[in-house]
């Protein structure tokens, strides 16, 4: 009875133990979903980190390497005699790029001196001419001057004698003979007058002889500038540093005037067209540090907020042939963030780096201090 009474004991006993530990398909459920919920606490934290990130640190892979491109065009038309430069070939502030044939234009330079010669010795014949005549004009007043003199004498004289004679002192043939006198002074004054008069304007004539000729010494002087203007701009030099691009003129090959013949990226002008989405350019303000990523570079490049754009295209504003705006149909749920043209300027970069206008980059900015409210 004791042996038959313990073992469903024993077995009671082995029945209760393992009800108590759980079952191994449990263990696997909550390993699971601890499992699960870890790794969405996780997401969740990185998720939250990531967007903090990119709200505090806007960033873009939508950049591109711009810089200016000054465009040589000769200002005189011939034909190129010297050409020395290669394609891509770097060049100095001032080097000579083009020298067009300067024959014609010495010819015009000569020609031009010679006329301008020519207009100085036309004036100075006029003012000779004039001098002299001013000094006729001087003689001929003090010559009037002179027979207005002898005029007041004669009338005095003839005055004088006519009352002699009404009080019948005089003789009538003195008095005659004083009038006589003065007719003949009153005519040589009326002559005297007549030839001053024609004397000044013979002088009013050199006078605008001599401005025309001082005229024509400043058109020839213009031109005479214009001829060694014309001379210089046979030869071209850089007006900046930088690379020749996409060269396609030859020498012997006629240079027309205000055409396009040499295109040179100006070293020193290199920046970065950064577009940022308009959700996160309130975190991006003027002075930002910014990092430049190259696509064919590990290093990033160092640089900074320059300005960011005050307008874009608006497709909707455009008018139709009847002047009415043109509105595109949109999606009411579905609003696309425009992208907003952000300046960079490069501060440094590796001496290695060969920069391109035209390249892809992407674009970080770190935004070091808080935004001042303007």
């Amino acid at each position: 009875m004791t042996e038959t009474q313990k073992k469903p004991a024993n077995a009671e006993g082995t029945t209760s133990t393992s009800e108590a530990q759980p079952s191994p398909s449990l263990w696997g459920r909550s390993a699971r979903v601890a499992i699960t919920l870890a790794a969405l606490a996780i997401a969740v934290v990185m998720g939250r980190w990531m967007w903090l990130a990119y709200m505090e640190s806007p960033w873009t892979r939508d950049g591109v390497i711009r810089a200016s491109i000054i465009v040589v065009a000769p200002q005189v038309s011939g034909v190129l005699v010297d050409l020395p430069l290669t394609d891509n070939q770097f060049v100095k502030k001032d080097d000579l790029l083009i020298r067009i044939d300067p024959t014609d234009y010495r010819i015009a330079l000569d020609s031009a001196e010679a006329a301008l010669r020519q207009a100085r010795a036309g004036l100075d014949e006029v003012t000779a001419q004039e001098t002299v005549q001013r000094a006729q004009v001087a003689v001929n007043e003090a010559q009037l001057e002179q027979q207005h003199a002898a005029l007041i004498f004669a009338r005095q004289q003839a005055d004088r004698y006519t009352t002699l004679l009404e009080r019948q002192v005089g003789t009538a043939q003195a008095a005659q003979q004083y009038s006589s006198q003065l007719e003949q002074a009153q005519a040589t004054v009326a002559s005297a007058q007549a030839t001053l008069a024609e004397a000044r304007q013979r002088l009013a004539a050199y006078k605008s002889q001599r401005e025309a000729a001082e005229a024509s010494i400043a058109t020839a002087q213009a031109r005479l500038e214009q001829a060694k203007t014309n001379l210089s701009r046979t030869e071209i030099r850089s007006p900046v540093n930088g690379w020749v691009a996409n060269l396609l003129a030859r020498a012997g090959n006629f240079a027309t005037a205000q055409r396009d013949l040499v295109s040179i990226v100006d070293a020193d002008s290199f920046w970065v067209d950064a577009y940022f989405e308009e959700t996160t350019i309130a975190n991006i303000q003027v002075g930002d540090s910014a990092k430049i990523k190259l696509m064919g570079y590990d290093q990033p490049i160092v640089g900074r907020v320059d300005s960011m754009a005050r307008a874009i295209d608006v497709a909707n504003a455009r008018p139709n042939v009847q002047g009415v705006a043109t509105v595109n149909p949109v999606f009411t749920w579905v609003r696309l963030a425009q992208r907003i043209p952000v300046r960079i300027l490069i501060d440094e970069k590796p001496k290695d780096f060969l920069l391109a206008a035209g390249m892809t980059a992407t674009v970080q900015i770190d935004r070091k201090a808080p935004r001042k409210p303007e």
